[in-house]
């Protein structure tokens, strides 16, 4: 990472690209502006610190974090439907994608006139031809399999220049490397997403609950994305089995970032469950950044029942720091997130999470230990540990 500069050693900046038109704002749930704003804040508070900038489009939602310098560039037309399907069908004839091309233009020419750096192209396998002719430094940080539609033959094309290839979990990086050459696959690295524990922690420094807490009703909760994938139908088939009036359940989340936005099919299928279900069922709609951490830490038990890979979710190491036992599918990178402190049921299995919530529902002890156990797990893996990490595969590049 060091570079030479005049009779100095300096430390190259780092400039995270992020998607044109997502917002770097703590008003947004989007995790990838989430990821962002943990890996600088955690940069600026190293014994070295790293100037972090990022590339946003200049008509995005304010107040803006402050943890990374923007670098504003407006942003041109959106991608359609009909040019991503037009970009995949060149993909498969060997031709460049060129919509997805012409979406990141602008991110490219606000980085014609930039210091050489680090530019991190997250989610942007695009991005690294786009800056060939740049002294910058790219490296494609994947949240996601953004290689899935890739052949090997044109992710060697598109990637041939990028530096290295950063995954959010080794689950990931697997998924990756199926779509790569080996020339490509040597390249991963696995850096982790990390969490801020000082804004999630628990409701005091004792620990989440005690055993005078046992006759009090548990309050069991699923927080993201309201989609099919994340599985909230899952937790709502369960609470049927559960059949118990001491359990409340919680669905926190809009199939957007938007509040106030009509439900979608989906979610009206949702409320169709829980009233069929018997059980005490509540649904909340999205909430954003500033408000998650007091909902998490007023929680009993935290469900994350994906029945999609999902790579490395914020919410699950969120949980744990905020002292709340978490149960998880046992599928992509979840089990690497929560680790041992976590318990693993197999995913769409409503069966195996009813039985799951019913044994911390009657076991406050076993609550408190792993609400302890999340706690340790969360705290050993915060930003600055993420950002340790990063540092580590940059130094290597």
């Amino acid at each position: 990472m060091p570079t030479v500069g005049e009779g100095a050693v300096r430390v190259r900046p780092v400039i995270h690209a992020i998607t044109p038109g997502d917002h770097f704002s703590p008003l947004t749930g989007s995790a990838i502006p989430t990821v962002v704003h943990g890996l600088a804040s955690a940069a600026a508070r190293a014994a070295e610190p790293v100037p972090q900038s990022v590339l946003v489009d200049r008509a995005t939602m304010q107040p803006r974090y402050d943890s990374a310098a923007a670098i504003e560039y407006d942003r041109g037309p959106w991608l359609r439907r009909n040019d991503r399907a037009l970009d995949l069908a060149r993909g498969r004839l060997g031709l460049p994608r060129t919509a997805t091309a012409r979406f990141h233009g602008d991110v490219a020419e606000a980085l014609r006139d930039v210091e050489p750096s680090f530019v991190l192209a997250h989610n942007a396998p695009v991005l690294p031809g786009l800056l060939r002719d740049t002294p910058h430094v790219v490296v494609l940080y994947a949240h996601n399999d953004v290689l899935r539609t890739y052949r090997r033959g044109e992710a060697r094309r598109a990637l041939d220049r990028v530096a290295g290839i950063i995954s959010v979990s080794r689950a990931l990086a697997a998924q990756l490397k199926d779509s790569l050459p080996s020339s490509l696959a040597d390249r991963v690295h696995v850096v982790g997403n990390g969490v801020d524990v000082e804004r999630f922690r628990p409701a005091d420094d004792l620990g989440r609950r005690s055993d005078a807490d046992a006759t009090r009703t548990l309050r069991v909760a699923f927080v993201g994305r309201v989609i099919p994938e994340k599985g909230p139908d899952v937790l709502l088939r369960a609470a049927k089995l559960l059949s118990r009036d001491d359990v409340e359940f919680t669905v926190v989340g809009s199939h957007g970032f938007a509040r106030d936005a009509a439900l979608s099919g989906y979610e009206q299928e949702l409320r169709r469950l829980a009233e069929e279900s018997g059980a005490r069922v509540r649904f909340e709609p999205f909430v954003d950044r500033e408000a998650l951490p007091r909902l998490l830490r007023e929680l009993d038990v935290f469900v994350v029942p994906s029945r999609w890979p999902d790579p490395c979710p914020l919410t699950a190491g969120e949980g744990m720091a905020s002292g709340v036992p978490v149960i998880a599918s046992r599928i992509g990178g979840l089990p690497e997130v929560v680790g041992d402190a976590g318990i693993l049921v197999p995913p769409d299995d409503p069966n195996a999470l009813a039985a799951a919530i019913g044994r911390l529902a009657d076991d406050p002890a076993e609550r408190v230990r792993r609400a302890a156990a999340a706690r340790s797990h969360a705290v050993a893996h915060d930003w600055s540990w993420a950002w340790s990490n990063l540092r580590s595969v940059l130094e290597e590049l």
